[in-house]
């Protein structure tokens, strides 16, 4: 009903949403001596700091966890004049700011961020800080699902240009730790989340995709509403002479072809889109630019399953108007795999496939991970829930999984609404998860960790646990080998040829 809600009058609107924290225009770009406060010291907080030193700012940092929490070291700062405010934020410490700087993980209603914006500090975060100090040209990518794997295909794909460029942003690098060195004819290949852009302001990529809306962080955010404004903000500051890449699969995303200041290059593998990237005959084709190009046939593409093949249109897309030669990117998309974390195979036991889907952290990820399969699942899912309906993928577990093994905070939750659908059961660790899917699953079966849910109630990340994946798969590979290999020494001490 939510989804629905939207998509029948929410992109009829063309209003500026108000970022949390206040973001003003104007923000002066000359930060030498300014007081800024960068609050967050995560990876994305941490290389804001780096950079706003190196552009001689006077620079506070604080964050609720101390150093040791954060697990840094602050002596080299404390050398170059930053000052300190570190496990929380004492009063007094926004006297005599000019900005404040937020890390994507702050939300906007914590309290500091609140009291800057009731003074007028202006509130940006670190992609718009990024944004300011770069003189290359950007092609942003966001969306709920596939937007890593597309940001780092588009990234591969610009490389076939010659020209300098980089791939950051939420795909795991930050931003102002690597623009500063993209020179005006590069490239900077950003994934933005809806995190980031609550907090831009003069942000404009040269190409913005945007792949899907479906929900997701309503944990965070008030509404889908309000989460998927925030998505649509990717486009705020185009111009015609700038590039909209719409997935008009989506019914979401292709409700904004007309209401947006920029060029539209619209991309479905469902039917033919005229000046966009589509699917016909088993060729994904091009358009774009007013001329049609065959690109690639899809039996060629060395990404898996349905989804990734709209992750490639778009990538395709978005390449092609940059200057990308169809020929180049064939190239590119044939030898292209999966990311970690990301549908990647780990490892084949016993004739069982081991994959590792960690970054599966909403219904609608592991709703395309299902489909990537023609054979029988054995599901390993759980997690801190996001106020997911899981509900949503009863139709898929009882057409694809043969059984269910759950873990986390949502298993009791993930129980009731698939259990009665496949055999599930529960498990205390992960470990103990691949040991209990390993005895549900015949040769021909794909053990798949594609979890629906964040990973904070055992993990640090999906990184984390998809790293732990691989750990106790690689355990139960080598038990199962010396095992084998004990059976050999067993026959050949019966007097049998080894």
């Amino acid at each position: 009903m939510r989804m629905q809600q939207m998509i029948t009058g929410w992109a009829d609107e063309k209003k500026r949403m108000v970022p949390p924290g206040g973001v003003e225009s104007g923000v002066p770009f000359d930060w030498r001596g300014r007081r800024v406060i960068v609050v967050g010291l995560a990876r994305s907080g941490r290389a804001a700091v780096e950079l706003l030193l190196s552009n001689d700012a006077r620079v506070t940092v604080t964050d609720s966890r101390t150093a040791e929490e954060l697990g840094i070291s602050t002596e080299d700062w404390v050398e170059r004049g930053v000052s300190l405010a570190l496990g929380g934020h004492p009063a007094g410490l926004l006297h005599g700011a000019e900005i404040m700087v937020v890390s994507p993980g702050v939300p906007g209603d914590t309290s500091i961020v609140l009291d800057a914006a009731e003074r007028g500090i202006p509130v940006i975060g670190e992609l718009e800080l990024a944004y300011r100090f770069s003189e290359g040209t950007w092609l942003a990518v966001t969306g709920t699902n596939g937007k890593t794997t597309t940001t780092a295909l588009l990234g591969a794909l610009v490389a076939t240009t010659g020209r300098p460029s980089v791939v950051a942003g939420n795909i795991g690098i930050a931003l102002s730790a690597e623009v500063a060195d993209v020179p005006e004819d590069g490239y900077v290949v950003a994934e933005v989340s809806s995190f980031q852009l609550d907090t831009i302001d003069t942000f404009k990529p040269k190409v913005a995709v945007l792949l899907n809306i479906t929900e997701d962080h309503l944990d965070r955010y008030p509404s889908f509403r309000d989460y998927a404004e925030s998505k649509r903000r990717v486009f705020e500051n185009q111009k015609e002479s700038d590039y909209a890449v719409l997935n008009v699969d989506d019914q979401l995303v292709g409700k904004l072809a007309g209401v947006l200041n920029s060029t539209v290059i619209p991309v479905s593998v469902e039917r033919e889109v005229a000046g966009g990237v589509f699917v016909r005959e088993g060729t994904l084709v091009s358009q774009v630019g007013g001329r049609e190009r065959a690109v690639i046939e899809l039996s060629r593409l060395g990404l898996p399953g349905p989804h990734n093949l709209a992750n490639a249109a778009a990538a395709t897309a978005a390449a092609l108007a940059v200057g990308v030669q169809p020929e180049d990117a064939a190239h590119v998309l044939a030898g292209f795999r999966p990311l970690e974390h990301r549908l990647e195979p780990v490892a084949e036991i016993d004739g069982v496939l081991y994959v590792n889907d960690s970054k599966a952290t909403n219904v609608e990820s592991v709703m395309c991970a299902l489909q990537s399969y023609d054979r029988p699942i054995v599901l390993i899912a759980g997690g801190r829930d996001k106020d997911a309906d899981f509900d949503r993928l009863a139709e898929l577990v009882g057409a694809r999984v043969k059984a269910l093994v759950l873990l986390g905070e949502a298993a009791p939750k993930l129980n009731r609404a698939l259990g009665d659908i496949v055999p599930a059961r529960r498990a205390s660790s992960l470990d103990e998860a691949v040991r209990v899917a390993a005895d549900s699953a015949s040769p021909g079966d794909v053990i798949l960790l594609s979890p629906a849910c964040a990973s904070f109630d055992m993990f640090r990340d999906f990184e984390d646990r998809g790293d732990r994946f691989r750990e106790a798969v690689g355990v139960l590979e080598r038990e199962r080998a010396e095992e084998g290999e004990r059976g050999r020494v067993g026959v050949s001490g019966n007097g049998e040829a080894p």
